[in-house]
């Protein structure tokens, strides 16, 4: 007899494991004892998963961004990872009296600087010949010069000390051609020239200055400041088929910051899964 109710369905099928991000990882001490500067270290972006994964790696944490109430956030989900509240102070890396007052309120609360996390940048989609001057110098200022103002405040306080280390933040499309993406693929290009050059000029003072390149690590602020259509092919062109959790490309930041990576200065180091 054949049983009767409704015709065999099969199960629904889970995502291949390329595509669900790994378990998020512990914390291993390879930070221990440093103090670590991160800018743009607000919101749910690389910035802040940056600012916890040092945490979780023993780092004492200086946090930094130009959204006060975003900024008060951070040290609130911070202080439930490390038990007290980190130093944070609102900067404009666009300001140079900001990003000093940044330097001298670390070395102030905690009497040095060991490394420097540079997040801090702006993006925008506008085809060139539609771009006015103020578009392009609004992108630079932030993107290139402001981690140029940065970089250069941490190399007055560490080639005296001897020591310390400059990780930046810059794209893929640093490398990669993409549409409507002149401004922000020039300012990254530029961040990776900058640190190229930096770390030659530090190299002699102990001084370590290197460069992540992600492609596309998802989060809030991007799904509301990109269409999906544009998410969407950027997906499928990654050999993942996902986008990188913000914490996967802080997870290579703090490599970069740590003895671990003891040899290698002047780098870019791809995030991605798929060749530049």
């Amino acid at each position: 007899m054949t049983p009767s109710g409704p015709p065999h369905a099969d199960p629904p099928q889970a995502d291949p494991p390329q595509a669900r991000p790994p378990e998020y990882p512990e914390g291993h001490g390879l930070l221990d004892g440093r103090v670590v500067v991160i800018t743009a270290a607000a919101g749910a972006g690389i910035g802040f998963a940056a600012a916890r994964r040092c945490v979780e790696e023993g780092a004492t944490v200086v946090v930094s961004d130009i959204h006060e109430r975003r900024l008060a956030e951070a040290v609130d989900a911070l202080a439930e990872v490390c038990g007290t509240r980190p130093l944070a102070r609102i900067c404009d890396v666009t300001v140079e009296d900001d990003v000093r007052a940044l330097f001298d309120a670390a070395v102030e609360g905690h009497g040095r600087v060991d490394v420097v996390l540079n997040n801090a940048g702006l993006g925008g989609d506008s085809p060139l010949v539609e771009m006015d001057d103020d578009e392009w110098h609004r992108v630079l200022d932030v993107t290139l010069t402001g981690t140029m103002r940065c970089t250069r405040a941490a190399l007055r306080l560490m080639v005296p000390q001897g020591s310390g280390v400059i990780v930046n933040n810059a794209s893929v499309v640093g490398w990669r051609a993409q549409t409507g993406q002149a401004h922000y693929a020039a300012a990254k290009a530029g961040v990776m020239a900058l640190t190229r050059c930096a770390a030659m000029e530090a190299a002699g003072a102990g001084v370590r200055v290197n460069c992540v390149a992600p492609s596309l690590a998802m989060h809030p602020f991007l799904s509301r400041t990109t269409s999906q259509e544009l998410l969407d092919s950027l997906v499928e062109d990654e050999a993942f088929g996902r986008a990188a959790e913000p914490w996967e490309v802080a997870n290579v930041m703090v490599f970069l910051a740590s003895d671990y990576s003891s040899y290698m200065t002047g780098e870019v180091v791809s995030v991605s899964s798929r060749h530049p």
